[in-house]
């Protein structure tokens, strides 16, 4: 069987911290995810929201380098939570487990009207992969 999602998107809020009671570190946050598509002659967008999970030592450094507004890929897998509330309904919510995160740009800020255009995001560079232990500053 194959489970596996990628998603282009920006933070809609700061990351969550939590922590297991193993103490393996949990990072969430919600991915807002456009989707553009023509109705007639018209273009129109509407917009997506995805809870992420991720955990250990992902989620410790995706706690510290991410923000509200970054822009992000994120490759993992879906999880479906079901549970009962104390009144008896049944609930479920599926949710991304990111095994791989790629930052594209930072906080978006807005802009003065007296300025150019930010200039288009160079496509050719490699983003920078958080899912590696590698080059490790610390």
């Amino acid at each position: 069987m194959l489970n596996k999602v990628f998603l282009i998107g920006r933070l809609t809020r700061d990351p969550e911290i939590r922590f297991l009671p193993s103490g393996s570190q949990v990072t969430s946050f919600t991915l807002a995810v456009n989707r553009a598509y023509r109705s007639g002659n018209e273009w129109k967008e509407e917009t997506y929201f995805f809870d992420i999970e991720a955990f250990g030592m992902l989620a410790e450094r995706l706690g510290k380098q991410l923000n509200k507004g970054t822009q992000i890929l994120v490759e993992g897998q879906l999880r479906q939570d079901r549970w009962e509330t104390a009144s008896g309904e049944k609930r479920v919510k599926v949710k991304v487990v990111a095994e791989k995160v790629n930052m594209i740009s930072g906080k978006t800020t807005e802009k003065p009207a007296e300025k150019e255009e930010e200039p288009e995001l160079d496509i050719t560079t490699e983003p920078e992969d958080f899912s590696s232990d590698e080059d490790v500053p610390f």
